[in-house]
Order: C-alpha cells, then sequence, then structure tokens
C-alpha cells in the first residue's frame, strides 16, 4: 500500500515522540540519548524511504526535530508520548512491517543502553513496546 507524503512525515513524527518516550522515562534525557538518536536517524531511518519534507529535506529528519523540540521545551511528559504513538500505530498498521518494527525496537534500545547504567524504567519501556509493536 502506497502511503501519502503526509502519512509518513505523520509516521516519522511520531517515532520521534516514542523515542522521546524512551529516554524521557527516567525522567531525564541525557545528550548521548540524542546523540544516538541522530546517528541512527542518519545510518538506518534515512534508508527507510526516499520521502522529503516541506523543506526537502529527507523525511525521516522528523524524528530528531520532534525529539529535539520535546526536549528543549521541556515536556515532562513521555506516556502521552508513547500513546500517541501507539495512537499512530494503531490508525496505520501498514506502515509497521516486521522490518520496521525491528528498526524501532533497536532504536528504542540503542538509546536507552546508550547511557552507562540501563535505566530500568527505560528498559521496561522498551519491553512494553515489544509488546505492543507485536499488537
Amino acid at each position: 500500500m502506497k502511503h501519502s507524503k503526509k502519512t509518513i512525515i505523520d509516521f516519522y513524527e511520531n517515532l520521534g515522540k516514542l523515542f522521546y518516550a524512551i529516554a524521557a522515562a527516567d525522567n531525564i534525557v541525557e545528550e548521548i540519548e540524542f546523540k544516538v538518536l541522530k546517528d541512527t536517524v542518519k545510518h538506518k531511518w534515512t534508508k527507510v524511504d526516499p520521502v522529503n519534507d516541506d523543506f526537502q529535506t529527507d523525511a525521516a529528519y522528523q524524528i530528531e526535530t520532534v525529539f529535539d523540540w520535546l526536549n528543549s521545551e521541556g515536556f515532562s511528559n513521555s506516556k502521552s508520548c508513547y500513546n500517541e504513538f501507539l495512537e499512530f500505530k494503531n490508525a496505520h498498521p501498514s506502515l509497521f512491517t516486521n522490518d520496521i518494527k525491528r528498526l524501532i525496537l533497536r532504536t528504542a534500545m540503542k538509546i536507552a543502553s546508550s547511557v552507562t547504567n540501563l535505566n530500568k524504567s527505560e528498559y521496561l519501556l522498551v519491553e512494553k513496546l515489544g509488546f505492543d509493536l507485536k499488537r
């Protein structure tokens, strides 16, 4: 199924919310978590599809933009970010192929494990994500 440009951009924006939720699950977003996200977007997510946003930039960079915006605004409700991601996932299940689900989980785990000590709240949210992606 071919998805609209808007849907693809919304997809990446919701991934930004999800990955922010993972990083903020312990109420602290470390600089290394954002660095790991940026590296993963550049080397993995930009390879997913050729869609550009309105600024003629790969739409995958919306992941970083949303994550950074939420962090700079001091958004503290990671649960609502996670729930918004789930609502989007449930509304657009065809976007979530097995390969995309694996990449989402790998990215979430990289973010959660980027800090020296894997934080229990972040790890539990990654575990919940694994379960929610199977539904």
